[in-house]
């Protein structure tokens, strides 16, 4: 006696493992995921610039994370895990570029403060 599949057995154990990939298709990235990874690149790269476009970029970066965070914290398992990853690329990088930019900023304060100092005192020795 052969046992065989019926045909709707046979439509069973094929539908089977799709239900478990349907959840992973389903995913989707986190919203401006990448654009809080370019802002904070941007802050670390624009820290030089005398500091602000550094500050201008970490400030918007990590209130893109802070909202981007609040989505995710909902509803983790609908994001890609890379969409997260880039997240927390972003909020690394957003915060190192924003020190170092508000460091960056406030030497040149001070250069300029020393340097304006300078003039006051003697204006004679710059001519």
């Amino acid at each position: 006696m052969e046992i065989t599949n019926t045909p709707d057995q046979e439509n069973n154990q094929s539908q089977a493992p799709s239900n478990n990939t349907n959840t992973v298709i389903n995913q989707e990235a986190l919203p401006n995921s990448t654009a809080i990874l370019v802002l904070g690149i941007a802050s670390i790269v624009t820290c030089c610039c005398y500091g602000l476009p550094g500050i201008v970029c970490g400030i918007i970066c990590l209130i893109m994370v802070k909202n981007a965070n609040e989505l995710n914290n909902l509803n983790p398992d609908k994001y890609t895990e890379s969409s997260q990853k880039n997240l927390n690329a972003g909020k690394i990088c957003g915060i190192i570029g924003l020190i170092l930019s508000i460091l960056y900023f406030l030497y040149n304060i001070v250069i300029i403060g020393f340097y304006g100092a300078t003039m006051i005192s003697d204006p004679g020795m710059y001519y």
